[in-house]
């Protein structure tokens, strides 16, 4: 028995995805028990490869992956890989991984480590959410499982990052979104605007991925384009969004400020589709059902990146 808390993890590897993966490889506190494979940064195949090649890296070949749907529910949409490389790790052209991905389906996986772990599996869902949804379908049951779900996706104020008002995950696959918020009672978001408010200055990152670490060195070469990118677009610093949900998920302690309110998620709108609808003055009467980290402790959070990048 083990009094660690178990952690499945929902991600499509990119850059981001892969900081807070190191993030969570290093936490003694949780007991990794596998990693979802979602098709949204980059496809499937690339996700699932990179997945596979982190955790090579990082000497985790004990954490199963699980590659899951190769596109949205229904509407097609498209990568970042303009960001992230088109293989969603800076085109490096890094050695394949030694090994492959699980033969059961990331949905199967994901409901058979409910029942597994019951009551106690914390599920963090890095990507578009359409594995999680397609579980969803599969068994509604599913939310009685999961003690805590955090999401990393929306712009709560309509400030979005791939349309004027919809962050990528959520864009990708609304449909899937809108199937998670209607199926929980409670999802921790962290979103694209809590990410701004938690920029890295690039001076720092630089001097965290010179440390003489494996993890250091192969973090500095996946992440370079990506880096290059976001100097050229956003100034001083860079915005690492699946880091500051991962943060929130292994220290919910750090959170300074949180607001709860109702999240809809906008499937029609000819501007807005895929857009994340807070209700922020209550007016429809529905639940509070999304826990919306607005301002995580800045220095907690640098210390949890310096430390997966065995930094400090």
């Amino acid at each position: 028995m083990t009094d660690r808390i178990p952690l499945l993890i929902d991600t499509d590897p990119g850059v981001d995805d892969a900081l807070a993966l190191l993030m969570a490889f290093n936490d003694p506190r949780h007991d990794i028990v596998g990693l979802t494979i979602a098709a949204g940064n980059v496809g499937l195949s690339h996700t699932v490869r990179n997945a596979l090649k982190l955790c090579e890296v990082c000497g985790r070949d004990d954490i199963p992956v699980f590659a899951g749907t190769p596109e949205p529910l229904l509407h097609p949409a498209p990568d970042a890989g303009y960001v992230h490389g088109q293989d969603g790790f800076g085109d490096i052209g890094y050695p394949p991984p030694q090994r492959q991905a699980e033969a059961e389906h990331a949905a199967l996986a994901i409901l058979r480590l409910s029942h597994e772990h019951a009551g106690k599996l914390l599920l963090v869902a890095l990507g578009p959410l359409t594995n999680v949804a397609l579980a969803l379908k599969l068994d509604p049951t599913l939310p009685q499982r999961v003690a805590r779900l955090v999401v990393m996706g929306g712009a709560v104020t309509g400030h979005g990052n791939i349309t004027p008002s919809a962050e990528f995950n959520f864009y990708f696959d609304p449909e899937a979104a809108h199937l998670v918020f209607e199926a929980f009672e409670r999802i921790d978001l962290a979103d694209w605007e809590a990410t701004l408010a938690h920029g890295l200055l690039h001076e720092r990152v630089a001097g965290w991925l010179a440390a003489d670490s494996d993890r250091a060195r192969f973090y500095a070469d996946i992440s370079e384009k990506t880096r290059l990118w976001s100097i050229d677009r956003r100034g001083d610093h860079w915005y690492a969004a699946d880091a500051v949900a991962m943060a929130f998920a292994l220290e919910p302690a750090g959170a300074v400020e949180l607001a709860e309110r109702p999240v809809a998620i906008e499937l029609q709108g000819r501007h807005s589709r895929g857009a994340s609808v807070v209700d922020w003055r209550r007016e429809g009467g529905r639940p509070d059902r999304a826990n919306i980290l607005l301002q995580y402790d800045q220095a907690r959070f640098e210390g949890l990146i310096q430390a997966a990048l065995a930094a400090k």
